[in-house]
């Protein structure tokens, strides 16, 4: 058992977070990003003026992405001890967080081909801007599953492995999640997908399930390694 991997994995989601969220700066989606309503001219010289730096910004975006994947490992790995023999949720909850991933990748990897080329017509770039959008907030059902998954592990298990408020956290997230669907529906306002139940909500509730669940990984890890000191001990 090497505790530094173990280490990394609890704080995977918040570098996954920092990076990505860098990654957003550097692009421009941060701190105001692009709306549906915006012109298509607008659009076009987002993606054109400096490209290179926007190109940039969107490689760390979808590197920080990836990040989460040692975070899902650990969750997993945590919710195997809690569900022992017939771990259905762990599954669950394995596969739902690498279609998130993948889901959360498709779109950096979109913007960064958007701003590939120069030559396009202004409205090509607000649909493909369009595209990109609705697949990073409507493509949001895999992670509300993920969500659910832990949470009712959490709260359903019969020994202590995740402190019970990360079940509750998790609940609360995939709630938070359940207005981005409606960014089909709106081009401006609230519920738009720049506006603040749709970006800012879904953003700050991401923010929270992995720093959340990274405190919660580092209690489960906890465990593990004391639990381990105490074999070596016996030995």
């Amino acid at each position: 058992m090497n505790q530094r991997v173990f280490s990394i994995s609890a704080w995977s989601g918040t570098a996954a977070l920092v990076v990505t969220c860098l990654g957003w700066l550097i692009a421009g989606i941060l701190p105001l990003p692009l709306g549906p309503s915006t012109s298509a001219i607008e659009v076009a010289a987002f993606f054109i003026d400096d490209a290179t730096v926007t190109k940039i910004g969107f490689v760390i975006a979808s590197v920080g992405v990836g990040l989460m994947l040692p975070m899902l490992a650990a969750i997993s790995m945590h919710m195997l001890r809690m569900e022992g023999r017939y771990p259905l949720l762990s599954f669950t909850q394995m596969i739902a967080g690498a279609v998130t991933v993948i889901l959360n990748t498709l779109p950096q990897l979109l913007w960064a081909t958007i701003a590939f080329r120069t030559d396009r017509t202004p409205e090509e770039y607000r649909t493909l801007n369009d595209i990109a959008w609705l697949l990073l907030f409507t493509g949001i059902i895999p992670f509300m599953i993920q969500n659910i998954a832990i949470g009712t592990a959490v709260l359903s298990a019969p020994h202590k492995v995740f402190p019970r408020w990360a079940g509750f956290l998790n609940l609360w997230v995939a709630l938070a999640f359940v207005p981005d669907v409606l960014a089909y529906f709106f081009m401006s306002g609230p519920f738009a997908w720049n506006g603040i139940f749709v970006f800012w909500l879904a953003l700050g509730a991401y923010a929270v399930f992995l720093v959340g669940m990274g405190v919660a990984i580092k209690h489960a890890n906890a465990q593990i390694i004391a639990l381990a000191k105490m074999e070596r001990a016996s030995a």
